[in-house]
């Protein structure tokens, strides 16, 4: 089956190339010319993987690349806690799957797209276990990039009922082996940990998240390309925790000491401002943000 893959250079993207190649499927590859392709299999005559070169954001770029594909695997997204201009959330994660959306109606070939949206775009759960059904309330949000992706899950349940060929699946916070970037932020938060940089526990560890391993997190893609139903949606979450409980097997497996003290939420939004505060300085981007509202 021939598969397009947008964000085929990001974290995920690239372990799901892998993974597509080994099971038969034909992919091409959506990137951007700038992209580091480390994470990519090589390209040789061995190996069904091309390139397509282009932007989520150009539509002629994407409608040229889907051409000729049967699947579309979306997971091109901006992952960052803070952007300098938090328009670009709303042009990537909402205007690129509108994107792909428009894509899929205009040609023939493409029968299913398989939407990576993310848990945050469920909403918080206050201590209950959500289930497919959950909905972001939008009351509040966390970041620009929880709020873009919100808005981003009702415009594909919209599709569906439309009747687009269209499947969301709902990955928890992602962690494993591979490049540390924002959409491995266990290891970014780990690396701040043993650096020095992240002293101690963030908050009081009542605040927990679904943990989801990032080859779980590609099989339960392969799964929804060969089970999915069009316009149900699948959750892709793990084990729930703090981190906390992160920071504690970080140091058990490393034989360190844990963390000896909590830092209280109000300090770490206070960080979150002067980190941004010093990120428009520097331009270099904050690990963590303050809550958008």
């Amino acid at each position: 089956m021939k598969v397009l893959v947008t964000g085929a250079s990001g974290y995920l993207g690239g372990r799901l190339c892998h993974t597509l190649i080994r099971h038969g499927h034909s992919v091409r590859a959506f990137v951007r010319r700038s992209s580091d392709l480390s994470s990519l299999p090589p390209i040789s005559n061995n190996i069904s993987l091309e390139l397509a070169y282009g932007d989520v954001t150009d539509y002629p770029s994407l409608l040229e690349a889907s051409s000729g594909c049967h699947v579309i695997f979306h997971a091109a997204a901006v992952v960052e806690p803070w952007l300098p201009h938090p328009s670009i959330f709303t042009t990537v994660n909402i205007g690129g799957l509108k994107n792909v959306i428009r894509a899929c109606k205009e040609t023939d070939t493409v029968e299913k797209i398989v939407y990576t949206s993310s848990f945050f775009a469920l909403g918080p759960t206050d201590g209950y276990i959500a289930d497919e059904t959950q909905v972001h309330s939008a009351k509040s949000f966390c970041t620009e990039y929880e709020k873009s992706k919100a808005v981003a899950d009702k415009i594909a349940l919209e599709a569906a009922k439309e009747g687009v060929p269209i499947v969301a699946v709902y990955p928890g916070v992602i962690y494993g082996p591979g490049k540390v970037t924002a959409g491995n932020v266990v290891a970014r938060l780990i690396v701040e940990r043993f650096n020095g940089r992240l002293p101690g526990y963030v908050g009081y560890g009542n605040d927990r998240f679904s943990f989801s391993h990032v080859d779980d997190v590609v099989d339960g893609h392969i799964s929804v390309l060969d089970k999915g139903q069009p316009g149900q949606r699948y959750l892709l979450t793990g084990e729930n925790a703090s981190f906390m409980q992160v920071f504690d097997i970080a140091a058990a497996i490393t034989n360190t000491k844990t963390p000896r003290f909590n830092i209280p939420l109000f300090v770490v939004e206070i960080y979150g401002w002067l980190s941004v505060l010093f990120a428009r300085i520097t331009g270099k981007l904050p690990l963590i943000s303050p809550p958008v509202g």
